[in-house]
């Protein structure tokens, strides 16, 4: 029935009815390519190379959420990794699938919200390069959902995200709670993360790995910026 909370699907969509679709900023935003936006080049993050060079990823079965032009997807299937991927805009789904198709890779492309997904406890490997600080706080209880179904027991979880400090996309400086978010109606560009903050939405599923900002990178093959955190977690369970 129209408008009326039965279940908590129904409390979902109320809560995201309050804010603008996603699409609306994501297609106008992935539309111009020659914006010089760090991200856009194709270059995969600095730390996802560490993880696999340093043998602790190795290749397998891996989902990508959030996966815009198709960077950290190509370079894990050009590495013999068998990639889904996904993202809501299909202005970047189709971008990534031009690349994949210059790189002569083969990935398994679509255009839907991550919450849309039917997987199965079968991946290797799901990876997030700045997901997560684009959802809603009610969201997070389906994504936390999500990476359980999809990871397999001892399954790792690769994320980057927002580090307290940094607004977002040309946003001003912020530590927003999620009580601010529903208050003010907005998330000003994206939502930071502590460390405090991710160890209570994770620690009851993963063993961390690795935490530290992400490494800087000028002139090199691979992508980094200072101002995201970059953490990677093992799925609990053998």
């Amino acid at each position: 029935m129209k408008e009326m909370i039965k279940s908590t699907n129904d409390l979902y969509r109320m809560l995201d009815a309050r804010f603008r679709k996603p699409q609306d900023f994501w297609d106008p935003f992935y539309s111009e390519r020659e914006k010089p936006v760090p991200f856009f080049e194709n270059k995969p993050d600095e730390n996802l190379v560490s993880y696999v060079e340093q043998g602790i990823v190795e290749p397998g079965k891996a989902l990508e959420l959030g996966c815009g032009p198709g960077r950290n997807a190509i370079y894990l299937s050009a590495l013999g990794f068998e990639v889904y991927a996904c993202d809501i805009s299909e202005t970047a789904v189709a971008w990534a699938k031009e690349r994949a198709a210059e790189r002569k890779v083969s990935i398994r492309f679509e255009c839907k919200s991550i919450f849309e997904l039917d997987v199965q406890p079968e991946y290797d490997l799901v990876y997030d390069s700045g997901c997560l600080h684009h959802l809603l706080p009610h969201q997070r209880i389906q994504y936390l959902e999500l990476l359980d179904n999809a990871l397999k027991p001892g399954g790792y979880f690769g994320l980057t995200c927002f580090a307290p400090g940094f607004g977002g996309l040309g946003g001003p400086d912020h530590d927003m709670t999620d009580w601010e978010v529903y208050e003010t109606g907005t998330m000003r560009g994206g939502l930071s993360f502590t460390r405090e903050k991710l160890d209570y939405l994770l620690l009851d599923s993963f063993d961390n790995v690795e935490f530290r900002s992400m490494a800087e990178q000028k002139s090199t093959k691979a992508f980094g910026v200072p101002f995201l955190w970059t953490s990677l977690w093992r799925k609990k369970g053998s």
